[in-house]
């Protein structure tokens, strides 16, 4: 017997718990932290690249222990961070009092976000759109966000994992873009969003994620045009 789609906030509540009991140990993993300075250096470059001169105001959704917005803010960009999993932001918070950043993280829900409109000229989210029950909800309010002109810049890729594992044992049905995407899916997604001039390049260097990449990783930015 097929089982009856779980309520968006059920799903949620799923993956928070999830989330929270990974965040202690989630800058360990590889492809998760960053752990040498060789490997600092290369992701800076990457941002630096996709982000453009000039200090601009940016809002990192599914910001997890803080690993992308330390980066950006290393980069001399306001940054603020929202992510679902409280275990994870208390993490993120953490490591900027130590390195002296300034940005404020807090915890949100990066489909329906406690942001004014147009307040940030970009969005940043790293390996989010899996976790989604309703990522195209998710992609119409960041446009929200972000101002006209501004651009929504992702880390994806495309997993395939052979078996769903802790609670996503209960609930990847329940997430359209569970394992990710190939990009020019991915990419039609957010044409069909509104979102224009969206290009991506792959992320395949193993100094990137810490080991040879497993999974088929890419960078992509659409534009604001509303």
């Amino acid at each position: 017997m097929t089982r009856p789609p779980r309520d968006g906030n059920s799903v949620k509540d799923l993956v928070r718990r999830h989330w929270n009991s990974r965040a202690e140990t989630f800058d360990e993993e590889p492809q998760h932290g960053i752990h040498t300075g060789e490997q600092r250096d290369r992701w800076l470059t990457v941002l630096r690249n996709w982000t453009g001169d000039g200090r601009r105001r940016i809002l990192d959704i599914g910001c997890g222990t803080g690993v992308i917005s330390l980066l950006l803010a290393e980069l001399g960009h306001d940054v603020v961070g929202v992510d679902f999993a409280p275990e994870m932001i208390d993490r993120a918070r953490a490591k900027a009092r130590q390195t002296g950043h300034s940005i404020g993280f807090h915890r949100g829900d990066a489909e329906v976000l406690g942001v004014l409109d147009d307040a940030v000229e970009l969005i940043t989210a790293r390996h989010l759109v899996w976790t989604l029950p309703n990522p195209t909800v998710a992609i119409q309010e960041w446009q929200r966000v972000v101002e006209p002109g501004g651009r929504i810049l992702l880390i994806e890729g495309y997993w395939n994992h052979s078996e769903p594992w802790d609670e996503y044992e209960q609930m990847h049905d329940d997430l359209p873009m569970y394992n990710g995407r190939p990009p020019d899916e991915l990419r039609e997604v957010l044409e069909q969003q509104g979102l224009s001039a969206v290009t991506y390049e792959p992320l395949t260097e193993s100094i990137l994620w810490g080991r040879e990449p497993h999974h088929d990783y890419y960078i992509m930015s659409g534009k604001v045009t509303r």
